[in-house]
């Protein structure tokens, strides 16, 4: 988590150096990436709400997308034990992710609506039930597609060196991992957007009065 903060940094401080009224290539990256986030935000929760989120919605994309990618191209495997993976990979990381996002749901929720008011979406029991399951939903769908993710390549690479004919099987299994990495890295792709929308969703149903 910490070297996907670091690439984080210098990636958006690479990016952001000597804007221009013209902008370049890589300020046309950085600027993209936050009308998209504008853009998910805003569908949700337009106007001045959705303003107040837009900063949290775009570091979490970027966040999530580097940590979802990192498993992918480094793999640090000693003595069976794996000392270096996707972050998003591990259940605790994701429940972690997705507690940040439904507190600030509710904590900004009272915040805008009051105790009382922000209180009267419970009087419903079954939104009660819809808080675990928007939990649940958050958090095991990221895990479960990371780390199924890093499991078939790790499966792949190992079936293509213990071979019986290693020298027939590396060439094949070289082929199906690059393949699966490259759909692994649209699925991250993919993961971080639906994350990043559906904490979207969740907060806007708490933020915005009814």
């Amino acid at each position: 988590m910490l070297l996907s903060a670091i690439i984080i940094a210098a990636l958006v401080i690479y990016l952001s150096r000597n804007p221009k009224l013209r902008p370049g290539g890589k300020q046309n990256v950085l600027e993209w990436l936050i009308d998209f986030i504008k853009g998910i935000v805003g569908g949700e929760m337009p106007g001045k709400s959705g303003s107040f989120f837009q900063l949290f919605a775009f570091t979490m994309f970027l966040f999530i997308f580097v940590m979802n990618q990192l498993g992918l191209f480094i793999d640090v495997n000693i003595g069976g034990v794996s000392w270096f993976h996707s972050p998003t990979a591990s259940p605790l990381i994701t429940m972690t992710l997705a507690s940040t996002v439904l507190f600030l749901s509710h904590y900004y929720g009272v915040r805008n609506k009051g105790f009382l008011g922000y209180m009267k979406r419970y009087l419903n029991p079954m939104n009660l039930l819809e808080e675990f399951t928007n939990f649940m939903t958050l958090s095991l769908r990221l895990y479960g597609n990371i780390f199924a993710g890093e499991i078939l390549i790790m499966l792949i690479r190992n079936m293509a060196l213990s071979g019986v004919a290693p020298i027939f099987t590396f060439p094949f299994g070289f082929v199906a991992e690059m393949a699966w990495m490259g759909f692994s890295v649209f699925i991250g792709s993919i993961q971080a957007y639906i994350f990043v929308i559906l904490g979207t969703v969740y907060t806007s149903h708490q933020v915005i009065s009814e």
